[in-house]
């Protein structure tokens, strides 16, 4: 693990925290006009997914983590576990759901990014792609007339999460999902 300063931060750098490790979402450095300069910031983690504010002091050391991001396919689940395989060497991985970010949209076949810590040769997390093509499983039909606005109303994709999509979209259709948000981006036409 190699030692880093505050003046080493950026946007999605590990670190190790009270023995847990972090991901930094942003920062700011601070340069009052009284006191030494600081840094703020706003940190993620990445086991136990807790959201955190700290302060450093500026030129403050701490360690940082090396972690790679792979591609790797999910295969199926099994109860609590989802299997995923590496595509080059057809190893397959086990990885607890807790362990998996947004499961609800991950689908037999979706090629998502397991984020590994390098020097413990430990997976961290999984994660989906940020937009997904899915097909919708169940909603009502919409009703010529009922808006004039537009409208919404919501559907079931495969996986089980629940999208608000427009009237106009039917079951069996295929949409594009933005995952971060969980909303309906637009039809895929076939």
């Amino acid at each position: 693990m190699a030692k880093i300063s505050t003046s080493d931060f950026r946007n999605g750098l590990n670190i190790i925290l009270d023995g847990e490790i972090y991901t930094i979402i942003e920062f700011q450095h601070v340069k009052p006009g009284k006191g030494p300069a600081f840094v703020r910031t706003k940190l993620r983690g990445v086991e136990n997914g807790k959201n955190i504010d700290k302060t450093y002091r500026s030129g403050e050391n701490m360690e940082s983590v090396r972690v790679e991001r792979q591609p790797y396919q999910f295969l199926y689940s099994d109860g609590d576990m989802f299997f995923f395989m590496n595509q080059q060497t057809y190893e397959q991985i086990p990885l607890e759901r807790s362990r998996v970010e947004k499961a609800q949209y991950v689908t037999d076949g979706l090629v998502c990014t397991l984020v590994v810590d390098v020097e413990n040769e430990k997976i961290l997390y999984a994660e989906p792609p940020d937009q997904i093509e899915t097909e919708i499983i169940q909603t009502d039909p919409g009703v010529r007339g009922d808006t004039a606005q537009g409208g919404s109303k919501p559907a079931t994709i495969l996986g089980g999460a629940v999208v608000q999509v427009p009237l106009f979209i039917n079951q069996g259709e295929k949409i594009r999902v933005d995952t971060r948000t969980g909303n309906y981006l637009e039809r895929v036409k076939s």
